[in-house]
């Protein structure tokens, strides 16, 4: 079996590169990518910014609205940041806190996501909770 040499990193093998004359050792700045076309914001960074208007609508605090919920000022700052991914119970626990039914939370959301939505987009990004249906 024939012995390979280690692959070297790209810094080594810049290194090994002699310099362009016109460069004077520097190398031109990578182009610019360009800019990932806008996407649907995920439900939990829409009910996240939502949970969070309505406290600060109240003026409270993450301890206040959280003591009030039942859970964890960390847990309800990842859940208005978008970071988890609560359960049906946590929403609803929440927005009783804040004084909201879930239907009306659930409602809100929807419309922001709406409001939000791409320009161009009209049918669901994905079909596949449809085709399971069938």
């Amino acid at each position: 079996m024939a012995e390979t040499a280690p692959p070297l990193s790209p810094r080594a093998a810049d290194d090994k590169r002699p310099p362009r004359a016109a460069d004077n050792g520097h190398r031109a700045p990578e182009p610019r990518r360009a800019a990932a076309p806008s996407r649907e914001p995920l439900w939990r960074h829409a009910l996240g910014e939502q949970l969070r208007s309505l406290r600060h609508d109240r003026g409270e605090t993450l301890v206040e609205t959280a003591g009030r919920a039942g859970v964890s000022p960390q847990y309800l700052s990842e859940v208005e940041r978008g970071i988890k991914e609560p359960s049906s119970e946590m929403i609803a626990a929440v927005g009783g806190a804040l004084g909201v039914s879930l239907v009306d939370l659930t409602l809100a959301v929807s419309e922001n996501l709406r409001s939000t939505r791409p320009v161009g987009r009209s049918t669901p990004v994905c079909h596949a909770a449809f085709a399971l249906a069938a």
